[in-house]
């Protein structure tokens, strides 16, 4: 037990990580049908944000706050301009245009802030480690999951109790009649497009202090997250949480065991759940494509 826990609270770190950027490609592909393969740049531009804030002498608490709202307020620019135009056509086109954006960040990243992981550190408040009884752990990874935690209950809030939250669940379903009773629908779309990016900001920020920070730093989450979602079940937020956590689990499991199937592991259970069940755990029947 002394040798499987600390991993299996490693997987539930890892598992939110997934969890939280799948739910940022959920929320986009569920209501224009966009398939976001800039999704992990947006991750990065987060940390390169956080890093040139702390090193012109803000603190990691404001770099956290301030630096997923700049990559929103990025990837605003970006939705208006570039993937507007292609809402309503074949997601095809919205893939190969993004995963071109996601190339073209990561030569921008190469140019400003060079090829090299540059050193990003958790602030001295949160180093060392908490004992939980029966092991002792990283604070930092504790505070990662206390955030993600948070702001899955902040989004659930938000999408359930408010009523733009209830209007973007409503035109994920049924978008001609939210447009038909009078809502701005490309309001819509790019309110949704930047709470996706902030989602993946928060995590982006918090993933740098475990990861290191270069130009590939958001990449190495996108694959993981877009499995994610499809075992989750496309439309499913929770399926995304429980997707999420199962992978997480089932690396760390793998990492301890068989170590070579660290990374094929997430393929092999999405296979299975796809086998069993072709709309993932939670998906709903039609909703995307």
């Amino acid at each position: 037990m002394e040798h499987i826990a600390p991993e299996l609270f490693n997987g539930l770190v890892q598992g939110a990580f997934y969890a939280i950027v799948a739910i940022g490609l959920s929320l986009i592909m569920n209501l224009t049908g966009t398939i976001n393969m800039a999704h992990g740049s947006f991750m990065t531009l987060a940390g390169y944000f956080a890093f040139s804030l702390i090193a012109r002498g803000t603190n990691f608490w404001f770099a956290l706050i301030v630096a997923p709202l700049l990559a929103v307020l990025v990837a605003i620019i970006v939705e208006r301009t570039m993937i507007r135009p292609l809402y309503g056509r074949d997601p095809v086109y919205s893939l190969l245009l993004t995963f071109g954006l996601s190339l073209i960040a990561e030569e921008a990243f190469h140019l400003i802030w060079g090829a090299n992981t540059l050193p990003f550190s958790a602030p001295a408040a949160l180093g060392g480690t908490v004992a939980l009884g029966f092991m002792n752990f990283p604070a930092y990874r504790l505070f990662i999951v206390g955030v993600l935690v948070l702001a899955f209950g902040l989004l659930a809030l938000f999408l359930y109790r408010t009523r733009f939250g209830l209007r973007l669940r409503a035109a994920v379903q049924d978008t001609e009649m939210i447009a038909a009773l009078g809502t701005n629908t490309q309001v819509l779309y790019t309110i949704n497009f930047g709470l996706g990016i902030l989602l993946a900001g928060i995590a982006g920020v918090l993933a740098v202090g475990l990861l290191g920070l270069n130009p590939t730093t958001g990449n190495t989450l996108l694959m993981p997250a877009f499995v994610t979602v499809i075992i989750g079940g496309m439309g499913s937020l929770y399926g995304c949480i429980i997707g999420g956590i199962l992978i997480g689990l089932a690396q760390s499991l793998m990492s301890i065991y068989v170590p070579a199937a660290n990374e094929v592991i997430i393929y092999i259970l999405m296979a299975v759940v796809l086998t069993i069940r072709p709309r993932g755990l939670f998906g709903e029947e039609g909703l995307f494509g």
